[in-house]
């Protein structure tokens, strides 16, 4: 799947499934609250907390999931598309950090 054709039937989903989107601000507090659980996880599994029962059935890339959804939701609603933005900030990056972080001795 594509990123074009993920925003495609995340659309469709929407309009057939889920009535109509969300106003960009309730997305954007879903989407901070979805990075939110992601964060959650990783603190718990791969961080120095404790893991608690409860979250050690929880699926990491489902919650990834739940985040690319809405962001994939604002993308839509904002006339963004990601495909063409990751691109162009790929380029961005590479242009920037050609050489910083070969000479990161932090790195090495």
């Amino acid at each position: 799947m594509t990123i074009s054709n993920a925003q495609q039937q995340v659309d469709e989903w929407i309009k057939t499934i889920g009535v109509r989107y969300f106003s960009e601000l309730t997305n954007m507090a879903m989407l901070t609250e979805e990075v939110g659980e992601v964060a959650r996880i990783i603190a718990r599994r791969y961080g120095e907390q404790s893991e608690k029962e409860s979250d050690k059935n929880k699926d990491l890339g489902d919650e990834m999931a739940d985040v690319l959804f809405v962001l994939i939701c604002l993308a839509n609603q904002t006339g963004i598309n990601l495909e063409e933005a990751l691109k162009q900030n790929l380029l961005k990056k590479t242009e920037r950090d050609a050489d910083r972080h070969k000479n990161n001795p932090k790195l090495a």
